[in-house]
This record gives structure tokens, C-alpha cells and sequence, in this order.
């Protein structure tokens, strides 16, 4: 039996939109950890009709919140740490996800094979491929599906 992309992705996700803050992204990060009782790491972007535009991860963020010439500032013993934050968490409430999401997103179609779709996340170093049907996001894999749906099959 061939397993694809359809046999393992959920089709409960949450999404973003494009035009919300970061701040805003960040309170529905942990609103949608809560909701599935596990960490939720990364989140499509869609637009009104649901096509996909883009995604936002935790990496997306922190890379936002990590300041852009850090790696001139030595042991940055003289730098105000809280103060950084404080202009980060600030300009937060301004920036919004479309500024700093990903938009050259890798997705898949619902008969995808899983080999394929493991091969993409190795070689990409991507943990979650969406799933598209006609352009709009219908569901997403993430690497645990798969290795869980390995080890049902080994087990």
C-alpha cells in the first residue's frame, strides 16, 4: 500500500493572516499550543481565500528578535540587554507577518508518497509541508506523522 501525504496530514491547523502583527502572531502561537495541548511551531500565512502565501515559524520570529549586529558586539557586557527587548516586544506591535514570514514555502499535493515527502524535509531541514489542493491550503505533514506512521508499521 502506497502512504501519502493524505494518509497522515492533519487537517485541523491553524493559520495566520498576512496583515496581523507579530505580537498579535505570537498570542495565537501559544492560543493554538494551548488548544492542540502540544508546542506549535510554526503556522501557515493564507490569504481571504485560503491560498497559502506563506509561513511563519518560531525560527521566523526569533530571527526577528535577535538583533541584526550582534555578531560585532563581542561579550555584549555593555549592551542593555532588557532594553533591547523592551524595542523588540515594542516594535512587535507594528511589524506584521508578512513582513518577516517565509513566502518561497515547499508544499506538496495530498498524493504525494511519503518517501518523497521525507526526502524533502531531510534534505531542507524543514519539519511541517503543507498541503495544497487548487492553491489553497487543505492540510499539513509534519516529521512526527511520518515517524509515527513508521512506527506503527514496525511495531
Amino acid at each position: 500500500m502506497m502512504a501519502t501525504a493524505k494518509d497522515v496530514m492533519s487537517t485541523s491547523f491553524h493559520t495566520l493572516d498576512p496583515d496581523i502583527s507579530i505580537s498579535e502572531a505570537v498570542r495565537m502561537f501559544k492560543k493554538a499550543s494551548e488548544e492542540e495541548k502540544q508546542k506549535v511551531f510554526g503556522m501557515m500565512v493564507t490569504d481571504d481565500d485560503g491560498r497559502l502565501v506563506g509561513m511563519l515559524s518560531m525560527y521566523d520570529i526569533l530571527l526577528f528578535v535577535r538583533p541584526k549586529h550582534i555578531h560585532v558586539w563581542g561579550m555584549m557586557d555593555d549592551i542593555d540587554i532588557a532594553g533591547l527587548i523592551e524595542n523588540t516586544c515594542e516594535r512587535a506591535k507594528s511589524i506584521l507577518v508578512s513582513d518577516i514570514m517565509t513566502t518561497d514555502v515547499i508544499t506538496v499535493a495530498p498524493d504525494t508518497h511519503l518517501m518523497v515527502i521525507l526526502d524533502i524535509m531531510i534534505k531542507k531541514h524543514i519539519r511541517r509541508i503543507p498541503v495544497l489542493e487548487d492553491e489553497k491550503a487543505i492540510g499539513i505533514v509534519y516529521i512526527s506523522h511520518f515517524f509515527y506512521h513508521l512506527l506503527d508499521r514496525l511495531t
